[in-house]
């Protein structure tokens, strides 16, 4: 197994991994105005990968993430790292912030490979093939 890319998950199995582990923490790595207008899944903590206004990789982010496991999700003698499932768009910049995370020296990370929105279809939309809101998956929005 390649330690250095998360472990791909589809929607309906990092929706059935965070109720089948209460310790797990569903992580989206959208931009702020993506998590807040075009919504996100129910429950997600919020921490940019990029953010608005300069649009660079947060440099806060593994430090961020380890400030959430360190809020008690994380704590178990048997085992040392909460399992961190990250989610996007598309599936994209939840890979390479889920890669940083690894390097990082965490172990159990994931990555919704269809993300919140899905791919493009035909006509330059999203939500209309895959992804969390596609599959009917608990969402909301502001």
């Amino acid at each position: 197994m390649d330690n250095t890319v998360p472990i791909g998950l589809s929607p309906a199995r990092a929706y059935e991994l965070l109720h089948e582990n209460p310790r797990a923490v569903l992580v989206d790595v959208r931009s702020s105005m993506e998590f807040l207008f075009v919504g996100h899944p129910v429950g997600a903590v919020h921490i940019p990968w990029i953010d608005e206004p300069d649009w660079d990789i947060n440099p806060d982010f593994v430090t961020d993430i380890r400030k959430l496991l360190l809020g008690g999700v994380s704590h178990s003698d048997e085992h040392p790292s909460a399992p961190i499932i990250l989610i996007c768009r598309s599936g994209k910049r939840s890979l390479e912030a889920g890669k940083l995370l690894l390097a990082s020296g965490m172990t159990d990370v994931y990555n919704v490979d269809e993300g919140f929105e899905g791919d493009l279809n035909d006509q330059h939309q999203r939500s209309t093939i895959n992804g969390w809101r596609f599959r009917g998956l608990p969402w909301e929005q502001c």
